[in-house]
């Protein structure tokens, strides 16, 4: 508990500073993701597909406030505990709208994660607080992914040819939730759809002989990424080149992730690869990634972007080529970066960059 009670203080004491930088006095933080990162861990959402929760904190110089309707408030003070954390409850009916923010906010120069009439938009800057994890942050983070690994190796074993792609869904989902993980991302692909689309969303087409599975998972908040291949009998060759390719790729990503070097830097890098293994117009396609944390990607590396890595920031790159895609979800240190989401014994591509081995994983053969 006292270690839970430092780490919110730590976080009370960003977002002072935050308010301070911008001359504001309050911040209205909306986002599920903001609402779990601010409280360590607690979740605001009913829909998992929504980004605003169904409940939002205020912090202003008179206190902070939990704004919820009448609904949410019994599971946020008894499950969630946040009236221990010091959150003065707001509760409005649930038939009627909330009126008190406009009150608590009257006369004061306010920030808001997102987009509110009267309010400064401090999305970026929350996004990047929300990045930068504490030391308990890094446990859960490495427990999550953990689970997140496991059920990942689990759905891919129980998969077979004829099954479709909603029933594969259904297996990844299972293996997820029964960890105490919610996936908040679940692609699947078979065959040709792994060619023509980098989000597939699941169908009833029926896999024959390639699968490719894609998972977010989130649990106290946060969030891992992870994405594996299966083909059942002989891989082709191009699928073999483009693998290796893209393993590269994805290799020199990891490796350039280093703390202090700024994500357009780490981008160009990538580009080179794609363009040294035959590839180069292929990060067109498809994003790269960036840092993960109470979002999939709390910011997204574009060329030129300026953004810094800092040491204890989790990252998803995931890089693709039509057909192949390679991800997990890494802890950046200050020497080298960990594999939070690697599965044992799982098929490897090994590539050596600056003198340094990096394992990245291969499509899994299943004769």
């Amino acid at each position: 508990m006292e270690i839970l009670l430092l780490e919110f203080e730590s976080k009370l004491a960003a977002i002072q500073s935050l308010l301070e930088s911008n001359n504001l006095q309050a911040v209205w933080l909306r986002r599920a993701s903001s609402f779990a990162w601010a409280t360590c861990g607690a979740a605001s959402y009913i829909n998992t597909a929504s980004s605003d929760g169904a409940a939002s904190l205020l912090l202003t110089p008179s206190g902070r406030y939990l704004i919820s309707d009448n609904i949410e408030a019994p599971r946020l003070e008894q499950e969630e505990q946040l009236l221990d954390q010091g959150w003065e409850f707001c509760i409005s009916p649930w038939y009627q709208q909330h009126s008190q923010v406009e009150d608590l906010l009257a006369g004061l120069a306010w920030g808001v994660d997102g987009s509110a009439r009267g309010g400064q938009d401090l999305s970026a800057e929350i996004s990047s607080l929300r990045s930068r994890l504490s030391p308990q942050e890094r446990e859960r983070m490495g427990s999550l992914a953990g689970d997140c690994a496991e059920a990942m190796r689990a759905a891919i074993l129980a998969i077979h040819p004829g099954m479709s792609e909603f029933e594969i869904a259904a297996r990844l989902s299972l293996e997820t939730q029964k960890r105490g993980v919610n996936p908040i991302v679940n692609l699947i692909a078979s065959d040709e759809r792994i060619f023509h689309f980098r989000h597939p969303l699941p169908t009833h087409k029926q896999l024959q002989k390639y699968a490719m599975l894609v998972l977010c998972g989130r649990r106290h908040g946060l969030v891992s990424s992870i994405t594996r291949l299966v083909h059942f009998g002989k891989l082709p060759p191009d699928l073999r080149l483009k693998m290796g390719a893209v393993a590269e790729v994805d290799a020199i990503l990891i490796h350039a992730t280093k703390p202090g070097r700024k994500w357009g830097e780490i981008f160009k890098e990538g580009q080179l690869a794609y363009q040294r293994t035959g590839f180069a117009e292929e990060w067109r396609q498809h994003h790269q990634g960036g840092p993960a944390g109470y979002e999939p990607r709390e910011g997204l590396a574009t060329p030129g972007s300026k953004q810094q890595v800092f040491s204890g920031q989790a990252y998803a790159w995931n890089p693709t080529i039509s057909g192949v895609k390679s991800e997990d979800t890494i802890l950046v240190g200050e020497d080298r970066n960990q594999v939070l989401t690697a599965i044992p014994d799982w098929p490897a591509i090994r590539v050596t960059v600056g003198g340094i081995e990096i394992e990245r994983p291969d499509i899994l053969v299943v004769d």
